[in-house]
């Protein structure tokens, strides 16, 4: 590279992935009441971001696709502060704060193709704990065919398909584990794989994010997203080595309570189930099958601040499910809104492997 770019890449990271991170911090924060509050404890790192982007020049022709990245990844990161900046100034509500924010996983999807060649980004994309795992470190400089991201028919709009990530170091002579997250009402897939990346990076685990085939999950009339969630997996274990006796589904919101719907059902080949913020009528548990849920690991997540599903919600599914046979953890989020708690993430990677 040329020392122009050098230095540009060098000026506009470091500012990127603060802001990126300033993102992370007010999507899993994010409680109404605190919204101002929030925003005062992130500062102004897109003033920073702006700053460093303004003096960059042009590339030369061979730093097209590096160069095309990184004005996306920065043009998605200040257009995610843009719109903050406007409910932060009385200009929109809790909905336009929820729109803002879309624009960080289109951030990051268009950043990490930049990890082979980039060390901090890299390092952005994995738990802070294993940033300095040199063994895996070596694994990721090694990607096999088959590996990284890979979307089907999951553009944005489109509805019914999925994405899934492989971890770069993927080898088919062993059994992985699956995680599959269905996100919540109005979302999708493509960019709720964002929420699993570092973890299924660093821990090593398959994930698939699937997108719903209507509006949200099929929580009422006909169960149309059960035959396609099983199409996915037959998919992804048609192409992958998956272990059979670690399938995880997990979601969030109506995620999370699908998760019940086709979890609990007597077919349902997942071996795990995480619901994370989510529902529960006790009918499920009654009309569930009896020796499904006799031993069934369950973990549920729950904030005691959700304003959406309130925690005692939770805490009578713990009860109807652990009356009913199941195995159940539960966890208890003292700060938590109704909003993804990625730093269970690794915690469910390991509640997995050992049970």
């Amino acid at each position: 590279m040329t020392e122009a770019v050098v230095d540009d890449i060098v000026s506009v990271l470091p500012p990127l992935l603060e802001a990126l991170d300033a993102l992370g911090f007010v999507a899993r924060h994010l409680h109404p009441p605190a919204f101002g509050s929030i925003m005062n404890a992130i500062g102004t790192p897109d003033e920073a971001l702006q700053a460093a982007r303004g003096p960059i020049g042009e590339w030369p022709e061979q730093f097209a696709k590096t160069r095309g990245n990184l004005d996306r990844a920065c043009d998605e990161t200040l257009a995610a502060f843009a719109g903050l900046r406007n409910v932060e100034r009385g200009d929109g509500d809790l909905v336009a704060v929820f729109k803002a924010l879309r624009h960080a996983p289109r951030a990051q999807e268009a950043l990490y193709p930049l990890t082979a060649t980039f060390p901090p980004v890299s390092s952005f994309f994995l738990l802070a704990a294993s940033r300095e795992d040199e063994n895996l470190l070596a694994r990721l400089a090694t990607a096999g065919d088959g590996t990284g991201i890979v979307h089907v028919d999951n553009d944005p709009g489109s509805r019914g398909g999925f994405s899934v990530y492989v971890p770069e170091y993927y080898r088919p002579d062993r059994a992985w584990p699956l995680v599959m997250a269905l996100h919540g009402g109005r979302g999708n897939g493509r960019g709720f794989l964002w929420s699993w990346m570092r973890d299924a990076r660093s821990l090593g685990a398959i994930l698939v994010a699937p997108t719903a085939m209507g509006p949200t999950w099929a929580l009422m009339g006909d169960d149309i997203d059960t035959p396609n969630l099983m199409r996915i997996l037959e998919t992804v274990r048609s192409r992958w080595t998956i272990d059979a006796s670690k399938l995880l589904l997990t979601g969030m919101s109506d995620g999370g309570t699908f998760c019940y719907v086709t979890g609990l059902e007597a077919a349902s080949p997942f071996t795990h189930l995480a619901p994370v913020s989510a529902t529960f009528h006790p009918l499920m548990a009654e009309m569930a099958d009896a020796a499904r849920l006799q031993g069934l690991p369950v973990f549920i997540t729950h904030g005691k601040l959700d304003w959406m599903f309130p925690v005692q919600t939770a805490r009578q599914t713990q009860s109807a499910l652990a009356a009913a046979g199941a195995s159940v953890t539960y966890r208890e989020i003292d700060d938590l809104s109704h909003c993804y708690p990625r730093e269970i993430n690794a915690e469910l990677l390991h509640w997995l492997n050992r049970t």
